[in-house]
């Protein structure tokens, strides 16, 4: 009823209705002038309408509910999961703190090389005499 097609149905039934019994011969006319048979016509189409209206409005408030409550628990789906992935991203960040970096660990190569190559230099000045001899 509340369709474009309905509408131009509608305005060409009731034009065609008030063009016959506006220019109809005599006795072929079945609604004079007044058009009490159409206004009838016209308040029982309305007097169905209404109700049927009302009823497509309901059933489309029934539907948005149900499309709010399902939006409402992908939503708190969504949050529970943003949650869980920022708590794992801390404790990500608090395990890669502990977790010996390239730069950490090359710094350490590099202090223990030079530290051997410290004793290396310390062993070659001393004199043969202080060092042991070796075992046989």
């Amino acid at each position: 009823m509340g369709t474009a097609r309905f509408l131009l149905y509608m305005t060409l039934f009731v034009a065609v209705w008030l063009i016959w019994n506006a220019v109809a011969p005599e006795g072929q006319a079945f609604d004079e002038y007044p058009y009490i048979f159409l206004t009838l016509m016209l308040s029982l189409q309305a007097s169905y309408a209404a109700p049927l209206i009302l009823l497509a409005q309901n059933r489309q408030e029934m539907r948005d509910k149900v499309i709010a409550e399902q939006d409402r628990q992908v939503n708190a789906r969504a949050h529970a999961d943003m949650e869980f992935l920022a708590r794992e991203v801390a404790s990500l960040r608090m395990a890669v703190g502990e977790v010996a970096t390239r730069d950490f660990i090359r710094s350490e190569l590099r202090s223990l090389l030079a530290d051997l190559d410290e004793r290396a230099r310390v062993e070659d000045e001393q004199p043969e005499s202080g060092r042991n001899p070796p075992a046989t």
